[in-house]
């Protein structure tokens, strides 16, 4: 449960891979500077168990109020590894039911994605603490808007498609999200982590100028 509160009071996730540790370092502390507190790791390469492992214990030491995910799992067997290096919620581009069920077993968060209203409610009935609507660069706002008609209730979240700028989120939001994901349209010239760290306040501000 403090889990999904961070989340809703800070909706703008970063959806971040990266194989060397002291880059991903770098990112995440930019990112908590600006004020992010929920981060995704995607697993996407050979080495994420390692390099997230690393990153949980840099955000422990450093971070200490950011929570820490990972994203991209299809199996049970990677969920329990990626739970056991400290992940605090999983995320997933699909809906599988094993990894729902190791999700529910460390009562954490569980985030599948999906699409159309069947899945979405299905989603929801396995126990999605947040659904997550992907791509939804094939959909867009008026899709998530038109959900909301019959499907008020059920959270969700959208990545892809989402632009760190005022006009994007404001759409997305305004269409009836709880949250956004993004991957790397929010890292652009991201060597810069001050600029970084910036940009990021400045849409944190923003957002939070939209739940009111």
């Amino acid at each position: 449960m403090d889990t999904l509160a961070t989340l809703l009071r800070y909706p703008v996730v970063p959806v971040f891979y990266h194989a060397d540790v002291a880059y991903a370092q770098r990112m995440l502390q930019a990112c908590y500077a600006g004020g992010i507190r929920v981060f995704e790791f995607t697993n996407r390469g050979e080495n994420a168990l390692a390099v997230f492992s690393e990153l949980q214990a840099f955000v422990q030491e450093n971070c200490p109020d950011m929570v820490l995910g990972i994203g991209t799992l299809f199996t049970a067997q990677q969920a329990e590894q990626f739970i056991a290096a400290g992940a605090a919620f999983v995320v997933q581009p699909c809906a599988t039911a094993e990894v729902a069920e190791v999700c529910r077993a460390h009562d954490i968060p569980w985030l599948p994605g999906a699409l159309t209203p069947t899945e979405i409610y299905q989603a929801s009935k396995m126990g999605a603490a947040v659904v997550k609507i992907f791509p939804g660069n094939i959909v867009g706002p008026d899709y998530v808007k038109a959900l909301r008609g019959p499907i008020p209730h059920i959270k969700l979240m959208v990545t892809g498609g989402v632009e760190p700028t005022e006009a994007s989120v404001s759409a997305w939001f305004g269409a009836g999200v709880n949250a956004v994901g993004m991957g790397s349209q929010l890292f652009k010239n991201a060597d810069d982590t001050d600029a970084l760290s910036a940009s990021i306040s400045e849409l944190m501000q923003f957002v939070e100028t939209l739940k009111k």
